[in-house]
């Protein structure tokens, strides 16, 4: 049962920041500047660097937000349950990097920071999208990946593996024998 409420905690907890994540995701990245047309919005600049670099920032702010809670994770967990709260972060890594998008695209609190070339035509700002949708797992396997890795640092940190024979050298100390070849030292 503590199983499930450590996920369930993790995955709530995860759920809520991808709602901030969100939001700055919005405040932060770049809109596509669109022309309204007879046929309607038009993407004004289509070399636009926006849409990428929406992405970008996509990525940075879940990833930052990814190894924010990776870190945190593995402070608050308890060493009998670090299964169930790497799976949390993994679920709810997904489940924040979706809502980021939801809620990003839906709060429009940036403005068109990119001129568009050509005509000078009114321009309005277009919606915030994710195009490389490769960066919703950013949340997820950083933070999973960072409770991984300082789980293996601690677990090697506490082997008795590297401290074989006992913590002796069984060939001696290094310091009577002469480096250079000669044998014993003198």
């Amino acid at each position: 049962m503590r199983h499930a409420r450590d996920f369930a905690v993790t995955v709530l907890a995860l759920a809520a920041l991808g709602v901030v994540a969100g939001v700055l995701w919005s405040i932060l990245a770049p809109r596509p500047p669109y022309v309204v047309t007879g046929r309607g919005p038009v993407l004004a600049d289509p070399s636009t660097q926006a849409l990428i670099a929406a992405d970008g920032w996509f990525a940075v702010v879940t990833g930052a937000f990814g190894l924010a809670c990776g870190a945190a994770g593995y402070s608050l967990s308890r060493r009998g349950r670090p299964l169930a709260v790497v799976t949390g972060l993994a679920a709810g890594g997904l489940l924040a990097g979706h809502l980021a998008t939801v809620v990003g695209g839906a709060v429009n609190l940036g403005a068109v920071s990119v001129a568009a070339a050509g005509r000078n035509l009114p321009t309005v700002a277009g919606p915030l999208e994710l195009t490389a949708q490769g960066v919703l797992v950013a949340w997820p396997m950083l933070a999973a990946g960072l409770f991984a890795a300082l789980e293996g640092l601690a677990g090697y940190r506490d082997s008795p593996l590297r401290r074989p024979f006992g913590g002796r050298d069984p060939y001696g100390p290094i310091s009577s024998y002469d480096i250079s070849g000669g044998g014993p030292a003198r």
